[in-house]
């Protein structure tokens, strides 16, 4: 190895910009070795040069304005770990068309830009590798992309958010209600003073567009996932749950067959299968192709070591690319703009929960409206008279089209007996 240096811009040394930086130093006698070259930042973008940072830099490296990175032309390689889309989008927009390559660990950005930004760098012929934006520490992108290319992939499914999966295992565990748990997990800092992106399915939906897009080799419009969060869910779903043989978690299911299905919504779970089992903050993705069958990847979702990983092994890879002057060799992959199927014809089983008036009768009713538009019940629960005169009846269905229980239901509302759907939940088999 010669002693050629690459040189880095790093725009954000936060949580996760401090992990990058702490990787790159404390393992930089290896970095070296991997990437053919020693790996140096040069500046670092931050909002206040006043403000402390969680980790020790040269004061020297710091500066408040872009310009400086985009101006310095020693620097070949950018890390934008900001987050947001502005001015993040500017930013890295300007850096690709600039020559330089680009790391980025933003979700967002990636599920709403990516297809501008992946040109931008095809165009000027430099790297943009975005591994750390979906599942933190887990490499899932780089396998879909390379390792698992020659497959035809027709599932993606995964706990791609480990807050919400903290507050239902905590559910499940401690038998706790929603606000109960999320107050702890924000005590804990596994979720934010705001939590709305993570437990109404926001950032679930941007992982899921990302991986849809690579696996199906299609466009997706973030627009087209239908989201749905876990603020409805109480621990009557969960204990229901358990005594159908179930767990309850935040998936996000990408499926190719006729057409893509892109939806992120609480889930039930068969006890058995391998995402039932993945809790806390932990993340998992499983994949089904036609060649390599079912493959799990499973680990940290999130933190600074764990994404600032994946960054740096991004790095590392667009170091090599330098070297050998092979930058831009894996372009976008999204070649096809596949039809999005119309949630109402999407196939599910389903967990149904209704407050019905405790009476004979009423569950023939019901049962008998389901019939009527195509939905058959797979097993029925019914437990005993409460106080307050009604009980939970709960169903579960066979796999029917969502349109036809959509149907059902607006005609069971209407029912004098029945005083709530309380619960609609999607069973995954």
């Amino acid at each position: 190895m010669d002693n050629k240096e690459i040189k880095i811009g790093l725009l954000g040394c936060g949580t996760v910009g401090s992990g990058v930086y702490k990787i790159l130093e404390g393992n930089a006698d290896s970095i070296s070795k991997k990437s053919g070259a020693k790996l140096v930042v040069n500046k670092i973008l931050v909002k206040d040069k006043t403000e402390p940072l969680v980790v020790d830099v040269n004061k020297d490296l710091l500066t408040e304005n872009f310009e400086d990175i985009l101006n310095d032309s020693e620097i070949e390689i950018v890390v934008e770990v900001i987050g947001g889309v502005n001015p993040a989008r500017d930013f890295v927009l300007r850096s690709l068309k600039s020559g330089r390559s680009v790391i980025s660990a933003n979700k967002e950005l990636i599920a709403k830009h990516g297809e501008e930004l992946l040109a931008a760098a095809e165009e000027n012929e430099v790297d943009f590798y975005f591994e750390a934006s979906v599942g933190g520490g887990i490499p899932i992108i780089s396998p879909l992309k390379e390792d698992l290319a020659g497959n035809k992939i027709t599932k993606v499914m995964g706990i791609v958010n480990g807050t919400t999966n903290y507050i239902l295992t905590k559910m499940d565990q401690e038998g706790a209600e929603f606000d109960t748990v999320l107050k702890k997990a924000q005590e804990l800092g596994y979720a934010e003073a705001d939590p709305t992106s993570d437990i109404e399915g926001y950032d679930a939906a941007y992982k899921l567009a990302i991986l849809a897009s690579i696996a199906f080799e299609s466009r997706v419009n973030i627009d087209d996932v239908y989201m749905e969060g876990i603020t409805k869910i109480t621990k009557e779903d969960i204990t229901y749950a358990r005594e159908l043989g179930y767990k309850l978690k935040l998936l996000a299911i990408g499926k190719q067959n006729e057409g893509i299905e892109l939806r992120v919504h609480p889930t039930f779970l068969p006890k058995e299968h391998p995402l039932a089992k993945v809790d806390d903050v932990f993340n998992a993705i499983f994949i089904e192709g036609d060649a390599i069958g079912e493959a799990m990847f499973y680990g940290p979702g999130a933190g600074q070591m764990p994404t600032g990983s994946a960054i740096v092994g991004d790095v590392i890879a667009a170091a090599r690319n330098i070297n050998y002057g092979a930058q831009g060799r894996i372009a976008c992959t999204c070649f096809d703009q596949k039809e999005v199927k119309n949630r109402e014809e999407v196939e599910s089983s389903f967990y149904i929960r209704l407050d019905v008036i405790d009476k004979p009768g009423v569950l023939g009713e019901v049962t008998g409206l389901l019939g009527n538009n195509q939905v058959s019940i797979e097993s029925v629960i019914q437990h005993g008279r409460s106080d307050n005169s009604t009980v939970p009846l709960v169903l579960v269905t066979h796999q029917i089209k969502e349109g036809n229980l959509q149907k059902a239901l607006e005609k069971i509302k209407s029912l004098e007996d029945v005083k709530e759907i309380a619960s609609l939940i999607r069973v995954e088999e």
